[in-house]
């Protein structure tokens, strides 16, 4: 685990700060007066300038970074920037280089894993779609804890296997919902996880949650289990809203259809056709409120 931070003060400060410190030097002004300027002691002004800090050179040849060097310097040497001044100029630009930029590129060096959420991201943005990716997944890890836990869960798992899903916030492509790979099986009695849940690996569940989503449904999570009649009896007793679609319609508008006679719907169902198993759908605000419902049937 390598945090963003560490480059900065690794990677980003030592490089700035010497550039800056020679940009300065350049204008005649002393070590002693760079260091005031800087904030720092003299000696490390002379090992800034005489290159006895190790370097990146990505950053070195980096246009932003050399043009804001180039502005502090002259601004501080004439006066007319204040340190303080200096200092937001080069927080901002940091922090501009965390979202999509160079620094963000030198993390993702430093954590591969960071590569698959592509695009440009920061990781300091709460709303990020690699933070809300990591929060989904983490919460979907959580939901599968409580089936595991779960004694009797195995009862509640079709013939085709179980799986429990996630979207992210805004997801509507198979690619953002989080599932386990494969499904979720009934082992010897016993629920068994086949592995770490991933996106883009569930289809049919996650084609049942994001049908309902577009048709109206809040639920960002779904669970399928075996259906009987007294599945749905007992959901319909927790005070779950429940509706039947038609298993032998095409999937999304036999949903659709269903959620416009119900659209307050927590639990859709279908009760088999033609080669078709007979499955519940619970559907939840997340993975750990739907799992959570499927152990109190138990």
């Amino acid at each position: 685990m390598r945090f963003v931070e560490e480059i900065v003060v690794e990677e980003f400060l030592p490089t700035f700060r010497s550039m800056l410190a020679e940009s300065l030097r350049d204008r005649d002004l002393t070590q002693s007066e760079v260091a005031d300027l800087l904030g720092i002691s003299q000696s490390a002004v002379s090992k800034y300038v005489h290159g006895d800090v190790e370097r990146n050179d990505a950053l070195l040849s980096h246009r932003g970074l050399n043009e804001l060097v180039e502005r502090l310097a002259e601004g501080l040497a004439d006066g007319d920037m204040s340190p303080v001044q200096a200092l937001v100029e080069a927080e901002v630009f940091i922090r501009e280089l965390e979202q999509g930029g160079l620094l963000a590129s030198l993390h993702e060096d430093a954590v591969p894993e960071l590569a698959e959420y592509g695009g440009e991201f920061s990781v300091h943005d709460p709303d990020s779609k690699l933070r809300a990716a990591e929060r989904t997944l983490s919460t979907v890890r959580q939901g599968l804890r409580v089936l595991e836990n779960t004694s009797g869960f195995a009862t509640l798992i079709p013939a085709v296997g179980s799986n429990l899903v996630q979207a992210l916030p805004d997801g509507d492509a198979i690619e953002d919902v989080a599932a386990v790979p494969g499904r979720v099986l009934d082992v010897k009695g016993r629920a068994t996880i086949p592995a770490e849940p991933e996106f883009g690996v569930s289809e049919h569940v996650a084609t049942v949650l994001l049908a309902a989503r577009a048709a109206g449904s809040d639920a960002r999570a779904a669970l399928n289990v075996r259906y009987d009649d007294a599945v749905v009896a007992a959901l319909e007793e927790a005070g779950h809203t429940t509706v039947e679609f038609d298993a032998e319609e095409a999937l999304e508008p036999a949903i659709a259809g269903a959620l416009a006679e119900s659209p307050d719907a927590d639990v859709i169902y279908q009760t088999g056709g033609m080669g078709i198993e007979p499955v519940v759908y619970l559907l939840g605000d997340d993975a750990v409120t739907v799992a959570e419902r499927a152990r109190d049937l138990l």
